[in-house]
C-alpha cells in the first residue's frame, strides 16, 4: 500500500528513544521529510542522524522541553523554517513517575499535567495555523492503553492521560470540518526505556526481580509477549497517513490485546 507520505512534513515530539523515535524512523523510510524532539540537544540530533542514516531521508533535530509553556512556538516554529511547512503533529512526551495517590503533592500533580496534558494543548495550538495550509493535515496524540484499563500506582498516568484522550476526540468534533484529522493512539506494553523503567519500579515495590515483574506482565498480554517499537510505529505511521482519510476522532489500542473491555 502507498501510504502517499512522499515528501510529507511531520514533527514528532519525544521522539529521540523509544516510541517516539520508532515512528519518526518509519515516517521516513516511508519518505517523509521529518523533525525530530528532545529535551537534550545532542539527543535530538544524534537521532536525526541516526534516522538519517537509516532511512535515506534527512532529518532534523531540535531541543525543547514540551513540557515547559515557552517550548511549544518555538518548537513549532523551529521545525517549520526548517521543513518549509507542517502537515502531520504527533504529540508525545515521557510519562509522570509511578506511585501511589497520597505520595504526591500539588507540585507533582501541576508538573504532571504540564508532562502529559498541556504540552499536547500547547503544540497542537502552535502547529493549527501551518496545519491549516496543509492539503493533509493530521494530528496523532499519543497515550496509553491505561487510559481505558488504570493500572496501579499510576495514578498520575492513569488521570492526566484520559485528559489527552477528551482533547483529541473534541477537537476531531470542532476541526473536522476544516479537514485536519485528529487521532489519538494508546501502546500497550512494548519494549522501550519507559517500560524498563516501571518494571524495575514494580520489582523494588514488591521485593521480586526484574525478571519476575516481566513475566508477570507478559503473562498478561493475550498474544504473549511485548510488542516491538516497530510494531506501534507501523500503526502510528498508518494513522496519520493520507491512506487514513477517513480515520478520524479515534483513540487506537496497539496493545497485544491487554484491553479487557469491549470498546
Amino acid at each position: 500500500m502507498d501510504l502517499q507520505l512522499k515528501d510529507k512534513r511531520a514533527f514528532i515530539a519525544g521522539s529521540s528513544r523509544g516510541l517516539g523515535f520508532a515512528t519518526a524512523l518509519t515516517l521516513a523510510r516511508e519518505g517523509c521529510k521529518v523533525a525530530v524532539n528532545s529535551r537534550e540537544k545532542k539527543n535530538a540530533k544524534a537521532a536525526a542522524k541516526k534516522i538519517t542514516k537509516e532511512s535515506g531521508t534527512r532529518a532534523y533535530g531540535f531541543s525543547g522541553d514540551v513540557s515547559k509553556a515557552s517550548s511549544a512556538e518555538d518548537l513549532i516554529e523551529s521545525v517549520v523554517n526548517a521543513l518549509g511547512g507542517l502537515d502531520i503533529l504527533i504529540t508525545n512526551a515521557g510519562g509522570p513517575p509511578a506511585g501511589s495517590f497520597e505520595i504526591f503533592d500539588e507540585k507533582a500533580w501541576q508538573k504532571a499535567v504540564d508532562l502529559s496534558f498541556m504540552s499536547h494543548v500547547r503544540l497542537i495550538r502552535a502547529a493549527l495555523p501551518h496545519l491549516r495550509k496543509s492539503s493533509s493535515p493530521s494530528v496523532l496524540t499519543m497515550t496509553s492503553y491505561t487510559v481505558k484499563q488504570p493500572l496501579p500506582n499510576l495514578v498520575l498516568s492513569n488521570s492526566i492521560r484520559a485528559a489527552t484522550v477528551g482533547l483529541t476526540k473534541s477537537l476531531a468534533l470542532d476541526l473536522g470540518k476544516e479537514g485536519i484529522r485528529f487521532n489519538s493512539i494508546m501502546p500497550g506494553w512494548t519494549e522501550t526505556e519507559r517500560v524498563q523503567e516501571l518494571i524495575a519500579f514494580r520489582a523494588k515495590n514488591n521485593n521480586t526481580t526484574i525478571e519476575e515483574e516481566s513475566a508477570k506482565q507478559t503473562a498478561e498480554i493475550p498474544l504473549g509477549r511485548m510488542g516491538r517499537p516497530e510494531e506501534f510505529a507501523n500503526a502510528a505511521v498508518f494513522l496519520v497517513s493520507p491512506a487514513a482519510s477517513f480515520i478520524h476522532g479515534v483513540a487506537l489500542a496497539v496493545d497485544g490485546g491487554i484491553i479487557k473491555g469491549t470498546f
